[in-house]
């Protein structure tokens, strides 16, 4: 986490994830999409122990396809609030790993995967993760799209929510990736699911004129079930 970069997301990433952080920023006004994805105890409600594991999938007709599992091991925290976590990676990923937390409210799930998505940007366009860091974090609090769904999970509907956001779609600089400029990013969440994160996705889709096409990039991250 050190590498993290100073900015209003980055404070949002690290409240996600450490108990009690949100003291630090609680003077300041947050969007709905926010306090949903970072202000919210994702884990609260998990038993003293538990596995939550998830399926990583990377398609497209950019690069190779990918597919991998993740597991999130959750344990009572030595003293105070939160858990302690541990996440164990997707093997194509291990350049992107974050430290063990040792009492986290929030689900670092979402850390992961939106510090591996800046990271992409970053290689992909040989632009700064910092300025594509930036860029989300505008659109989170003035532009994100937040709507009630239902989820099928287990073959039981589930009411969630579900943030999109399109980051790069009118930024000034887009010529410069124009490529990628178009990416949407998609957090579907729900509360009724251990560790309250049911799918979280990005998607740059073909080419105009290409609708026929399959997306340029699509990266998934699904909940699949939580063990003891």
């Amino acid at each position: 986490m050190r590498a993290l970069q100073s900015s209003r997301l980055t404070r949002l990433l690290l409240a996600a994830v450490l108990a009690g952080s949100t003291g630090a920023i609680a003077d300041q006004t947050f969007s709905t999409a926010e306090t949903l994805l970072f202000l919210t105890n994702h884990l609260g409600k998990l038993p003293a122990q538990a596995v939550l594991r998830y399926s990583y999938e990377k398609a497209g007709s950019l690069e190779s396809a990918q597919h991998d599992d993740m597991r999130m091991a959750v344990a009572a925290p030595a003293h105070g609030t939160g858990r302690q976590v541990h996440l164990d990676y997707p093997s194509a990923l291990t350049q992107m790993q974050l430290p063990d937390i040792a009492a986290a409210t929030g689900n670092p799930v979402i850390l992961f995967f939106l510090e591996h998505d800046l990271r992409e940007m970053q290689r992909l366009t040989g632009g700064q993760a910092a300025y594509f860091r930036k860029r989300v974090r505008m659109a989170l609090a003035d532009a994100a799209e937040v709507v009630p769904v239902t989820l099928d999970y287990g073959g039981q509907p589930l009411a969630g929510q579900q943030i999109t956001i399109q980051p790069y779609r009118v930024d000034p600089l887009r010529s410069r990736f124009e490529r990628l400029a178009d990416k949407s990013y998609v957090f579907t969440l729900c509360d009724q699911i251990p560790g309250s994160v049911y799918r979280l996705r990005s998607i740059v889709p073909a080419p105009p004129g290409r609708d026929d096409a399959p997306p340029l990039i699509e990266e998934t991250i699904t909940f699949l079930g939580a063990d003891p």
